[in-house]
């Protein structure tokens, strides 16, 4: 699944090619995503002109002119193509998370505006497009998540009172969109390494050097995953083609019986699965 910084890489690029631009027509191929679209949907944004693109956790979100705004979530497999009118394109992929081959038979959704095409390509259909009449409805939509690693209000006093008495492990809140918006099972255990944590710590055992530790590598982590264009699991490339660079940064994951990557350190990378999810750490150096 794509996370916070692969969503980011692909808002920062639809910011690019389509903010000020009037939606000619909508096109839809396939209804049924995690979520069927409604007849209505394509009348619904039509003629409408995209004001802002921004994101929030997972999501991204095109801000329209009358203030209504349409949500995408790229589910497990989604991917968002820009093609220009008459225009061979070799790359299409706005994001570095999956493949630059647009395969048509998996296009579901597609937003013409007159020069350039927004494409929503999906495989396996977990993602979705919901149209949301205005800022409080969109508010009341994010409600249940918690905030962003960027945001000031994950900061120690929220954590610590979260963590009262929670005899539950560290990687799985980490994964818990309702205490974290936005990190996955790739950077979790990377946040992990660098702090020194194990992930099956129980979150009420952690002391406050340790959260202050997480509130820090959570930001740095996800920021240089973004500077480094997101992470490229495969040989994926975006609409300029430049493959995403991150995972070239990755201390532990998917590095499993390599040596641990901290100098002093003799230990081996373990994997072991925690709520379902792979996992990986240093048995020795991640108390």
């Amino acid at each position: 699944m794509p996370e916070l910084p692969e969503v980011e890489i692909v808002k920062q690029s639809l910011s690019k090619k389509i903010e000020q631009k009037k939606i000619k027509k909508v096109i839809i191929k396939n209804r049924n995503l995690r979520f069927r679209i409604p007849i209505k949907f394509e009348k619904l944004l039509q003629n409408k002109t995209i004001k802002k693109v921004t994101r929030f956790s997972k999501y991204l979100i095109l801000n329209f002119d009358d203030d209504s705004f349409c949500l995408i979530h790229l589910g497990m497999s989604g991917t968002i193509h820009l093609t220009k009118k008459n225009v061979l394109n070799k790359f299409t992929n706005t994001s570095f998370y999956n493949s630059p081959e647009l395969p048509k038979k998996h296009n579901h959704v597609e937003i013409q505006f007159g020069d350039i095409n927004v494409i929503y390509n999906d495989p396996r259909r977990f993602g979705f497009f919901k149209f949301i009449e205005n800022k409080q409805a969109l508010i009341k939509r994010f409600s249940h998540l918690g905030p962003e690693p960027f945001s000031k209000n994950f900061n120690l006093k929220y954590i610590l009172n979260y963590f009262i008495d929670k005899k539950k492990d560290i990687k799985s809140f980490l994964l818990d969109q309702k205490f974290v918006s936005g990190i996955g099972n790739i950077y979790a255990s990377e946040i992990l390494f660098l702090c020194g944590i194990n992930p099956k710590t129980y979150a009420m055992k952690l002391s406050i050097k340790d959260c202050k530790k997480i509130i820090s590598y959570s930001k740095s982590v996800l920021n240089k995953a973004i500077a480094k264009g997101g992470s490229s699991i495969r040989d994926f490339k975006n609409t300029e083609g430049q493959s995403g660079n991150f995972q070239k940064e990755f201390k532990v994951y998917q590095k499993e019986n390599f040596d641990c990557p901290r100098s002093k350190c003799t230990g081996k990378i373990n994997k072991i699965f925690i709520s379902n999810r792979a996992t990986f750490f240093c048995n020795t150096c991640q108390k």
